[in-house]
């Protein structure tokens, strides 16, 4: 399917050129979801040249799901995953594991009235995360899928007030939902800590690194995964494309670069990321007498009703998951100073929800990066020549992640679907602030609206 001169960037420029790429993923933290996982077999990196026919950079839900989507479609064809750290401990599996079917977004004043828009992002949505279900399901892939249902919860009125909005948002589309008081409220979470709730039942909760790992280890027999291999330079042009590592070269006929906010160290929509970090914490197991302290479902997953508000999760191996905190992080690295800010944050909402057992602290605390477009702007589509990229999610990874990569796989192998359309449809990102003016911007704006948030977080 051609597309659109709009949708390929300085194509004629990118044809031959050379990127060397100067900022590599890296952290300081493991996520504790990937460390809970048992029996990892980390694929070797690469070394050595090998030659594809597609190759796909970044192995988060865009990437896997575009890896996996090529390798179905093409199955003649040879497909590489590549990506820099480990497959689940990489940005992606540094999430909360909600794959959601429609976020409230109460900053969009227009939020309410956006019909088109809303039915628009939950159908996307809902067929990602068809798309992760069938690989849960046909490949027997263990990570606590729970299609139980996300809670906005409430503790303030301001927090109440935000819930009314995205009550009013979800009657104008039809969508279902129910309304929790506080005694709902605390017999599902075991705090009487909050007001009221409202639960949609589309959202999956689920362990994202063992998802992501189950997926990238099923893409099959044409495919093959290198990690912890980044890319330090890539040559653009043709027959093939080279893509270089530390210790080896992938001659390629295809690029689909499903690495997020890292697209723009590839050539592609350079200056527009903001790098933004959340950051999570995570206790161990609860002993049945701390579970019998404080009470509550076995499982669940709460969403803030004010966005900067904190993210609770009660998982299937019976932790309690906290996540708050959003600050500036330089080209994608956050520090030791600001996950030690984060871990104290956690700590202060541990202390006010579950004062019973929050003596017990976190067992693990990481950070994870979110990539931002100052216009809420999506990556997707063709980049140049032979060259498709996906990007930018602007939060609602999984799900979003997901269709996205499925989407520009189908795309660039000449399909078409409304939800390329859509997609295709979408703004694309545009160039940030300079830098200074950028990094104070987040750093004053999330401090304010943590502030604000109250007692929500």
């Amino acid at each position: 399917m051609a597309l659109p001169e709009t949708f390929i960037q300085d194509a004629s420029s990118l044809s031959r050129r050379t990127v060397k790429v100067s900022n590599l993923p890296s952290e300081l933290s493991v996520s504790g979801w990937f460390a809970n996982l048992l029996d990892v077999n980390l694929a070797a990196p690469l070394s050595g040249r090998v030659d594809a026919d597609w190759v796909v950079v970044g192995g988060g839900w865009f990437g896997t799901s575009a890896a996996r989507r090529i390798a179905e479609l093409r199955r003649q064809d040879s497909v590489l995953l590549v990506d820099a750290v480990e497959i689940g401990n990489n940005a992606a599996g540094r999430c909360a594991g909600y794959a959601i079917d429609l976020a409230h977004n109460p900053r969009n004043a227009n939020f309410v009235e956006d019909e088109k828009g809303n039915i628009e992002e939950r159908d996307i949505n809902l067929e990602g995360i068809a798309y992760l279900r069938d690989a849960v399901e046909r490949y027997g892939i263990k990570c606590d899928w729970s299609p139980e249902g996300k809670t906005h919860s409430a503790v303030t009125a301001r927090g109440e007030a935000c819930l009314k909005t995205f009550a009013l948002a979800l009657d104008r589309i039809g969508a279902e939902y129910q309304w929790f008081d506080a005694r709902r409220m605390q017999e599902m979470v075991g705090s009487s800590y909050y007001t009221r709730g409202l639960h949609t039942p589309g959202t999956v909760l689920l362990q994202p690194a063992a998802l992501l790992r189950g997926i990238a280890a099923n893409l099959g027999d044409n495919a093959k995964v290198y990690e912890k291999t980044p890319i330090l330079e890539v040559v653009y042009g043709s027959p093939r494309h080279v893509l270089r590592t530390a210790d080896g070269e992938i001659y390629a006929k295809n690029i689909i670069l499903a690495n997020n906010g890292f697209i723009s160290e590839f050539g592609f929509y350079e200056n527009s990321a903001i790098p933004v970090y959340t950051y999570a914490s995570m206790t161990r197991p609860l002993t049945a007498a701390e579970s019998a302290r404080i009470g509550g479902r076995a499982t669940y997953g709460l969403i803030p009703a004010e966005s900067f508000g904190t993210t609770v999760r009660r998982t299937a191996d019976n932790r309690l998951f906290i996540r708050n905190i959003y600050d500036y992080a330089d080209r994608f690295h956050t520090t030791r100073t600001q996950i030690a800010r984060a871990k104290r944050s956690h700590q202060k909402s541990f202390d006010r929800r579950f004062p019973e057992i929050s003596s017990i602290g976190f067992q693990y605390t990481w950070g994870g990066a979110l990539s931002l477009a100052q216009n809420g702007g999506f990556v997707f589509g063709q980049l140049s020549d032979r060259v498709f990229g996906a990007g930018f999610c602007n939060g609602t990874g999984v799900s979003r992640g997901a269709i996205y990569g499925k989407a520009v796989a189908e795309l660039a192998c000449g399909q078409d679907s409304k939800s390329i359309r859509i997609l295709q449809n979408k703004a694309r990102p545009s160039p940030a602030y300079p830098k200074l003016i950028t990094s104070l911007g987040v750093r004053y704006s999330t401090r304010y609206r943590l502030w604000r948030a109250g007692r929500e977080v």
